[in-house]
C-alpha cells in the first residue's frame, strides 16, 4: 500500500512549483515507493486534484475555467476512429468484410435493427448486431452529442475536470464525441455500463481516446447495476438507449440519484416519432411541473407552474456528415441497387433533453400574464391576434408551402404550429432563429386547424417576431 495523504500533500505543495513528477515524489514518501506506483496514485486523485497527465510522464494543474464552447460543427466523422472500426470488421471477417457472407449478414442485422426501432421491438446485440450498429450509427451519433453540448458549454455548464457516467453506453458514438469536444486540458473519469456485445465495440474505440480521457467499463445493465454510495457524476448520459428500456422512467430517476447537484442529465434519441415523442414522455415523468428536477434545454418552460402534455414530437437538424469509408464499402457490396444507400446513413437528426437539479435553464426567460397569451388557454384566443412567448422547437416543417415550425411555451395541451405566410424584415426572426431559441411575437393571428388537430399561429406582414434578449 502507498500512503495516499502524502502522495497528495507533496502534490499540492508542488503544483504550484514545477511539474509533478512521480520520481521526485517517490524520493519523498516512506518506503521510496516505485515511481509507477506513486504515478497509479496520481492518476486515481487526479479529478480531485485537478491534475492532467502529460506525454512525459508529469502531471500539471488544470486551470479552473470551465470547458469552452467548442464551435462544434464536424464535416466528418474521424478518420482515427474509422480506422478503429474497420479494424474490428477485419479482425472479425477479413478483409472483404463488406462482400460475401459476411457482408450479407452484416446488412441483413443494419436492416433488423433499423425495423426492430421503427415498430418499437426489443433489439438484441449478437457480434453482428454490435458491429451493424457500429457503421450505421458511431458517425452520426458522435456528432449529435457535441451539438447538445453547446448547450451547456455556452452557459460555463460543462466543467474541465468531469465524471461520466455512460448508461447503455452501446458502440461508443456519444463517448467519442465527448472526447473530441472537450479541449486538451480537460480530464474526464469516463465510466460505461454496457452489457451487450457492443461493449467490445466501445472498448476498442476507445483506446483511441486521449491519455487523460480514463475508461471503465462495466458489462451490467442500467436495472442491474448498484451504483456505490458515494458514487456522482457531473454528466449523465443516455445516448439512444430510453427507448430499449422496459421502465425509462423508473432508470433515469435511480440515476439522477447519482447526478452532482449542479450536474446534468443529457438524453439523446432518434429523430423519429416513436422515440422522441417517448423521450418527451420521460422527460416530463421525471420533471413534473413544480418538482424538483427542471428542464434545462430545448424545451424550456415559459411559465411557472406548467408542463406540455402535446405530443411532444421535436427534434433538431444539423449540417450532413461526408459518408464514411465503411459505410461506403457495405453499401457497395450489396448485390441488387434496389436498396443503394440503404446502408449509409450521415444524417445528424436528434431529440434530446437536459434535465439539471439545480434550477438553471438555458435562457432564464419567463413569460407574465400581462404581456403574453398562454398556450394551455389558446382556445379562447382564436381567430384574434395576440402575442406570444414560445421556443422554436423544429425546423421547417413545410413540404414547399408556407414554411410551417413547431412552437412550445410548455403549457401547451396540443401540438401549435408557427405559419409563415408572408416573411417581413420585422418577422424573418421566426425563420433564422436556431432550433431551442425563445421568440417573441407580436399580433400573431391564432387558428384551429382542424384537420391536424393543433393550433396555427400566423405570421403575416403584420406580426413582428424577435428573438428574445
Amino acid at each position: 500500500m502507498i500512503d495516499k495523504d502524502a502522495v497528495r500533500a507533496n502534490a499540492k505543495y508542488l503544483r504550484n512549483v514545477r511539474p509533478i513528477d512521480p520520481d521526485e515524489i517517490a524520493e519523498y514518501i516512506e518506503g521510496a515507493p516505485h515511481p509507477a506506483i506513486v504515478k497509479q496514485a496520481l492518476r486515481e486523485e487526479a479529478a480531485d486534484l485537478r491534475l492532467r497527465e502529460r506525454e512525459d510522464g508529469t502531471f500539471v494543474p488544470i486551470e479552473d475555467a470551465p470547458a469552452p464552447l467548442a464551435g462544434w460543427s464536424p464535416d466528418a466523422f474521424p478518420e482515427a476512429y474509422s480506422f478503429a472500426v474497420e479494424d474490428l470488421l477485419i479482425r472479425n471477417y477479413g478483409a472483404n468484410w463488406h462482400v460475401g457472407e459476411s457482408g450479407d449478414r452484416l446488412r441483413t442485422r443494419v436492416r433488423q435493427l433499423k425495423e426492430d426501432y421503427y415498430r418499437g421491438n426489443p433489439v438484441e446485440y449478437d457480434e453482428d448486431a454490435a458491429l451493424g450498429y457500429a457503421i450505421y450509427h458511431l458517425p452520426d451519433y458522435y456528432a449529435a452529442i457535441g451539438y447538445v453540448l453547446d448547450d451547456l458549454a455556452e452557459n460555463d455548464l460543462l466543467p474541465r475536470v468531469l465524471r461520466v457516467l455512460d448508461v447503455g453506453a452501446g458502440t461508443g458514438g456519444p463517448a467519442l464525441g465527448l472526447h473530441d469536444y472537450l479541449p486538451d486540458d480537460a480530464l474526464v473519469e469516463y465510466h460505461a455500463l454496457e452489457p451487450s456485445e457492443s461493449a467490445d465495440v466501445l472498448e476498442h474505440v476507445l483506446s483511441e481516446t486521449g491519455l487523460n480521457f480514463r475508461t471503465r467499463i462495466t458489462r451490467e445493465t442500467a436495472e442491474a447495476y448498484d451504483p456505490d454510495e458515494d458514487e456522482t457524476y457531473d454528466l449523465v448520459l443516455f445516448g439512444n438507449v430510453l427507448s430499449e428500456l422496459d421502465d425509462p422512467v423508473a432508470v433515469v430517476r435511480k440515476y439522477l440519484d447519482v447526478l452532482a447537484d449542479d450536474g446534468s442529465l443529457v438524453a439523446l434519441a432518434p429523430a423519429d416519432r416513436n422515440t422522441s415523442m417517448e423521450l418527451a414522455e420521460v422527460e416530463r415523468e421525471v420533471a413534473p411541473a413544480n418538482g424538483d428536477i427542471s428542464v434545462y434545454s430545448p424545451r424550456l418552460r415559459l411559465w411557472d407552474g406548467y408542463a406540455p402534455s402535446d405530443r411532444g414530437w421535436s427534434f433538431d437538424v444539423k449540417p450532413d456528415l461526408e459518408v464514411p469509408a465503411f459505410q461506403k464499402r457495405l453499401d457497395e457490396g450489396r448485390e441488387s441497387d434496389e436498396d443503394e444507400g440503404t446502408f449509409v446513413n450521415v444524417d445528424v437528426q436528434y431529440a434530446y433533453s437536459i434535465l439539471r437539479k439545480d434550477g438553471k435553464r438555458r435562457r432564464d426567460v419567463r413569460a407574465s400574464a400581462e404581456r403574453f397569451a398562454k398556450m394551455a388557454e389558446m382556445e379562447r384566443h382564436v381567430t384574434n391576434r395576440i402575442n406570444l412567448l414560445a421556443v422554436k422547437l423544429s425546423h421547417d416543417l413545410s413540404e414547399g408551402k408556407n414554411q410551417l415550425f413547431k412552437i412550445g411555451d410548455g403549457s401547451e395541451q396540443v401540438d401549435h404550429y408557427a405559419v409563415l405566410t408572408r416573411e417581413t424584415v420585422l418577422n424573418e426572426d421566426l425563420a433564422r432563429a436556431d432550433y431551442g431559441d425563445i421568440l417573441v411575437f407580436e399580433n400573431v393571428l391564432a387558428l384551429w386547424n382542424d384537420d391536424e388537430e393543433a393550433y396555427n399561429l400566423v405570421v403575416d406582414d403584420n406580426t413582428i417576431v424577435d428573438r428574445a434578449a
